[in-house]
């Protein structure tokens, strides 16, 4: 049964945590298989990690997974424990190193 949710959506996951104290959380939605990704940054001073992998003439052409977060420019910091988690579970884009996640 379908309820409109994004996780109807078969091969995607959402989570969540905040920080009620300080006023600020993170949603993250997760494609472990990929998914093409688009973004259109606005506003006078938007914050973003790794947006402009996701043009068309890039070599990553697919996202594992995305964040929505508060915080300012702290809140990018956030990313560095979604990298570390896809590297853990193997997923991401091959660089021959290690998977490079976004």
């Amino acid at each position: 049964m379908y309820d409109g949710k994004i996780t109807d959506v078969p091969g995607i996951e959402v989570g969540h945590a905040e920080h009620s104290s300080k006023k600020t959380g993170c949603t993250v939605v997760l494609c472990r298989n990929g998914a093409v990704g688009g973004v259109d940054v606005r506003g006078a001073s938007p914050g973003t990690r790794e947006t402009d992998l996701m043009r068309p003439t890039n070599a990553v052409q697919e996202v594992n997974a995305v964040f929505l977060t508060g915080g300012s420019a702290f809140g990018l910091s956030v990313g560095d424990g979604i990298m570390e988690y896809l590297e853990e579970q193997g997923i991401g884009y091959d660089t021959g190193v290690a998977p490079e996640c976004l």
